[in-house]
């Protein structure tokens, strides 16, 4: 299941933000970048909410995986688990996220990607 557009994060204005203001967590399968949310970028894209919530995107690179659908299970992989865990998020404190996956035959085991990515958040502090 995708993320609600909500959750979402879009334009090139917003990932320059992220990459020039972010704190970087780094894990053996994937990189965290997490920035406070700055709402004012997104008043370019005529969203209706335009509000202070947690917003992600999870950028999976082609060397990863050459195909396409192996890049899209493993990006709603991390989507679902975000979505049936989203009541543990601080949702008082406004972050947005990007989630790199690093190249490797390891990405192919699914626990331990979704084991890295929930440390990943806590070590974040996006879950208590």
């Amino acid at each position: 299941m995708a993320l609600p557009k909500e959750m979402r994060l879009k334009g090139y204005r917003t990932f320059n933000y992220i990459h020039k203001n972010s704190i970087k967590y780094h894990g053996k399968l994937m990189t965290f970048k997490v920035a406070r949310s700055n709402p004012k970028i997104l008043l370019s894209h005529n969203l209706t909410n335009i509000s202070n919530n947690f917003r992600v995107a999870i950028a999976i690179s082609k060397k990863v995986s050459k195909k396409a659908v192996d890049r899209n299970k493993k990006r709603r992989l991390l989507q679902e688990w975000l979505l049936t865990n989203i009541q543990k998020i601080n949702t008082h404190k406004p972050y947005w996220l990007l989630v790199n996956l690093r190249i490797g035959d390891f990405c192919n085991d699914k626990n331990k990607l979704l084991e890295e990515f929930q440390n990943l958040m806590i070590k974040s502090r996006l879950i208590k």
